[in-house]
């Protein structure tokens, strides 16, 4: 297993380009109405199912890098040129929905979404990567035989367990011996699980903040908040733009929050941290505590043991003391 790190599209995605590929999602569908019941294994709209979905540009954030949090995602990135796709695709998609939940598969056409294969450093497809609670955990290339394949879903459930990253009721043949982490939710997380998975930032996070009230402690519905609520926070903004007003103001605190957040949701912890860090330093009253609060939410976007959040930590604590 690869080195997990920090994954999240904002920021690398272009969303000037949505027309474009708006259109381009348009011609694929009309290619598969026409060429259906043929069996080549073309990756198609008609594949779609409740565990086996299109993404794009627009919709990664809410159905990859947001379910990840509660669900395992793995990610097909083709294009319907790609032979070893065609024999790829259709195998992800059985195993899918054999697997009944304990992950899903999120596929991504190259080709309509040329800024989502640059982010994922794509040199050649068919590429598979898996997504868990907002990093990439590990990734193939080409076409492996379904055996294979197997054995590497059952490596990757197995660091969503590690990682207390399994989604209620997944199926008994996932393959992972597990997909019970969540079977004993409060109702409020319950909840707020299922409004994230289904991209609803509003309600996930009314139902957190009841958890919290509820739990004022609970370190789960915590760390779900602060990502539900970074998420809101760029969700609004052109990340052009929030880099642009950082640069022509960088003594304006919420400017520079504001591409905190966004190098924070784009991967960049440690960016993130001394940029907030810098607006403590040299600010102070109300501007300084309102920094102070930021920085503590990003906080919790990570787990406890990461050695960016210690190192930010320790920071803090000397600035402020």
């Amino acid at each position: 297993m690869t080195q997990p790190r920090d994954f999240s599209m904002y920021g690398a995605v272009d969303l000037g380009a949505r027309q474009a590929a708006a259109q381009r999602r348009q011609q694929q569908a009309a290619r598969a109405a026409s060429a259906s019941g043929a069996a080549d294994g073309t990756p198609s709209a008609g594949s779609e199912s409740a565990f086996v979905f299109d993404v794009t540009e627009e919709t990664f954030n809410d159905d990859v890098a947001l379910r990840s949090r509660t669900t395992p995602v793995i990610v097909d990135l083709w294009a319907d040129w790609c032979g070893p796709c065609k024999q790829l695709s259709p195998v992800l998609e059985k195993l899918a929905g054999e697997a009944n939940g304990a992950w899903v598969l999120a596929k991504i056409d190259v080709d309509a979404n040329p800024r989502l294969a640059q982010a994922f450093q794509a040199q050649s497809i068919p590429m598979v990567v898996a997504i868990i609670g907002g990093q990439m955990v590990d990734a193939f290339l080409g076409a492996m035989p379904e055996a294979q394949i197997k054995q590497w879903l059952a490596q990757v459930l197995s660091v969503a367990d590690q990682l207390g990253v399994a989604p209620a009721g997944a199926g008994a043949d996932s393959g992972s011996g597990s997909g019970d982490a969540f079977d004993d939710l409060p109702p409020a997380l319950s909840e707020a699980r299922d409004a994230m998975e289904t991209g609803d930032l509003d309600g996930a996070a009314q139902a957190l903040e009841k958890a919290l009230a509820d739990v004022p402690a609970d370190p789960l519905a915590k760390s779900w908040l602060a990502q539900v609520n970074l998420m809101r926070r760029v969700s609004s903004v052109e990340p052009a733009d929030a880099a642009r007003d950082a640069a022509e103001r960088p003594d304006d605190v919420e400017a520079q929050l504001l591409l905190a957040d966004f190098e924070m949701a784009s991967g960049d912890a440690e960016q993130a941290f001394d940029r907030v860090l810098a607006v403590i330093k040299r600010t102070s009253g109300a501007e300084r505590n309102t920094a102070r609060l930021r920085l503590l939410d990003l906080f919790e976007v990570l787990p406890p043991d990461d050695e960016r959040l210690k190192k930010a930590r320790t920071q803090l604590t000397l600035l402020l003391f």
